[in-house]
């Protein structure tokens, strides 16, 4: 088999692997019918959101990797699971449930591509580049979206206050501050509404 059948094979059998993502069940529910988002309808809608927001971000930040940053940021989530931002105990093993995902996942693909998304998914965990925390930024923003538009979703459902999700949303005010005066006024209408604890 030539090494042009045998790179394509890898990566057609990455992209059936990444299909398994659409299982991958997010606390997070989607407007309109209600129902729980999966991870890939969260990667879509953050690729989405850049696009959308590009004009928004630093001028260092490069949209183009953005978007393939946060296609392949909750990959791991095949393996390890989608873990609840705000369940602590669920969190103390996160990071090493994902390095073993990202191992297995990342290393189905030809090895230099494979290098290239594992670097960004790194990157992505690392939040150290303008790049990343863009990504961080949409990563954020896009759960408040709907649980701001479906009666408090996940805020309500599981009790959190203004405080906590307001910590959570702080890479927003960083990296996308043209977004952070909408985040206080959904923050405080949620509050108003009794979806969150003040």
């Amino acid at each position: 088999m030539s090494t042009e059948r045998v790179r394509l094979e890898r990566q057609l059998r990455f992209a059936l692997e990444a299909d398994a993502l659409k299982r991958v069940l997010r606390q997070t529910r989607t407007t309109g019918e209600r129902r729980r988002e999966n991870s890939a309808e969260h990667s879509w809608h953050l690729a989405l959101l850049a696009v959308l927001l590009a004009e928004h971000a630093a001028p260092e930040v490069d949209v183009s990797r953005v978007i393939r940053m946060v296609l392949v940021h909750d990959l791991v989530e095949i393996d390890a699971g989608d873990t609840f931002a705000y369940d602590a105990l669920a969190n103390l093993d996160r990071a090493a449930r994902e390095q073993r995902a990202a191992e297995r996942l990342f290393g189905l693909l030809p090895p230099g591509q494979a290098a290239e998304l594992r670097a960004l998914w790194e990157e992505f965990e690392a939040g150290a580049s303008a790049d990343a925390r863009f990504a961080a930024a949409l990563d954020r923003l896009q759960p408040l979206l709907q649980n701001a538009h479906t009666d408090g979703g996940t805020w309500a459902e599981h009790g959190l206050s203004r405080a906590q999700v307001l910590e959570r949303m702080r890479p927003i005010e960083r990296a996308l501050p043209a977004a952070w005066p909408t985040v206080l006024r959904l923050l405080d209408a949620a509050v108003a509404a009794g979806q969150l604890r003040p």
